[in-house]
């Protein structure tokens, strides 16, 4: 039942792709997370089914990609969840009080592909629901930097996963990163991308690459073919470059 709801939303996206870039909606060669070992992972989802991933950078406030929110769909937070095919596991709902989507974001090119939940109440934060902090500061990741994602994404094609996954990856040089996408589809000013035996597939938009203890970039498009590919590699959204639109947003919002 979940593939052919993970398939219907996939299928939903299609039309708003362009032909060279896939939005990332599955952790490819990781392994099960242990769980709530990542407390801030966010399940963000429509009528209570996982479509991105999210992560709590606040006790009011969820970061995911700006292109999981597609039309007018409503959207629902699972904090707290390992296993979502649990319904006892602890985990907690909170609806989405408003949205806060980067003015400049585009379908086309997913730029600026970034998005703001506010929750309906402040979270009561535990042992399995904690924020985890962004840059404090401008700037790039060196290149060679081993950093991880995690998602509830595909594991291959067309097989989901109700655990929560994770593995390593490398950054990657941004010049290298843009020779591969283009100019006009990877920006250097406010993008990253990753290499290694496996990454983000369909089901992980939106979650967060995390270096350190640290959440410095979101999961955002990749190849459109290929989960991991070697051609052309996964493209996060650089958190620190828009610290000054997160700042104004979480402190002007009562």
């Amino acid at each position: 039942m979940m593939a052919i709801i993970s398939l219907l939303l996939l299928a939903s996206l299609l039309p708003h792709l362009t032909y060279n870039a896939r939005v990332n909606v599955g952790i490819v060669n990781g392994k099960e997370a242990k769980p709530h070992s990542r407390p801030y992972m966010v399940s963000v989802q429509e009528k209570e089914q996982h479509i991105c991933g999210g992560f709590l950078i606040s006790d009011r406030f969820v970061m995911t990609a700006a292109h999981c929110r597609n039309n007018a769909q409503v959207l629902t937070v699972l904090l707290g969840a390992h296993d979502l095919g649990k319904k006892n596991e602890n985990s907690i709902r909170f609806r989405v009080d408003s949205y806060h989507q980067h003015p400049k974001y585009t379908t086309e090119t997913y730029h600026n592909d970034i998005l703001l939940l506010k929750l309906e109440k402040n979270v009561q934060l535990n042992n399995n629901i904690k924020w985890i902090p962004i840059p404090q500061k401008e700037g790039d990741i060196e290149a060679g930097s081993v950093c991880s994602v995690a998602g509830w994404g595909y594991l291959v094609t067309n097989k989901t996963s109700d655990l929560l996954m994770e593995i390593n990856v490398k950054v990657l040089n941004n010049v290298e990163c843009e020779s591969k996408w283009g100019k006009k589809q990877f920006s250097a000013s406010q993008m990253m991308c990753v290499h290694g035996d496996g990454g983000s597939c369909d089901g992980d938009s939106g979650g967060p690459l995390v270096c350190g203890d640290t959440a410095v970039g979101i999961t955002s498009f990749g190849d459109p073919d290929q989960c991991n590919s070697q051609k052309l590699p996964e493209v996060y959204i650089n958190i620190s470059a828009y610290l000054p639109w997160i700042k104004n947003i979480i402190g002007n919002v009562n």
